[in-house]
């Protein structure tokens, strides 16, 4: 009876974090390609940077926020990838950045940035390494996984506030 217990928990804790997982590409989407709704007029013109943290433009706050982005992807994949190597964990936020980086390129709505290669896959990583981490201290991964799930509802509910804010011009910052 106890192990039926636990595989329903496992299974419901499974659920929440796919819905959790869902919610989070489409956000993510909706911020890389579809740049918050907005149109940008650095956009006509299509560019390419291959040297790594070295464009006039970037700033410490948009590596931050790359990196920060991505974390989510990272606690998502080590919990719905657990049977992958660290290699294969990689190995797509990697393709995954490439995919959003070229895209935006290709669309003409945004650049393709090495440094944002770089710092996407590194917070994907750090996430997932996150994970790693909090699942040893607490030697149940079961209740990481819950513990992610909470964390990430919270954070997911306050990042739609957020942009929902922001889309309306009621926060202080502008992004247009």
């Amino acid at each position: 009876m106890q192990d039926q217990t636990v595989g329903k928990e496992n299974y419901k804790a499974d659920v929440w974090t796919r819905w959790l997982f869902v919610v989070y590409l489409l956000i993510l989407f909706w911020i890389i390609l579809l740049k918050l709704g907005v149109q940008f007029t650095y956009l006509e013109k299509r560019s390419l940077n291959l040297v790594p943290f070295i464009t006039l433009y970037l700033s410490k706050w948009e590596v931050l926020m790359n990196v920060v982005i991505f974390i989510p992807l990272g606690t998502y994949a080590a919990i719905l990838g657990k049977k992958w190597t660290i290699g294969i964990h990689i190995f797509s936020f990697f393709v995954l950045s490439f995919f959003l980086e070229s895209i935006q390129y290709i669309f003409r709505i945004g650049t393709f940035d090495v440094t944002d290669l770089i710092t996407n896959t590194m917070g994907a990583w750090m996430g997932y390494l996150l994970f790693q981490i909090l699942t040893e201290v607490l030697k149940d991964s079961v209740k990481t996984q819950l513990i992610m799930n909470w964390i990430g509802s919270f954070g997911t509910l306050l990042m739609i506030i957020l942009l929902t804010f922001l889309k309306l011009n009621m926060l202080p910052i502008r992004y247009q």
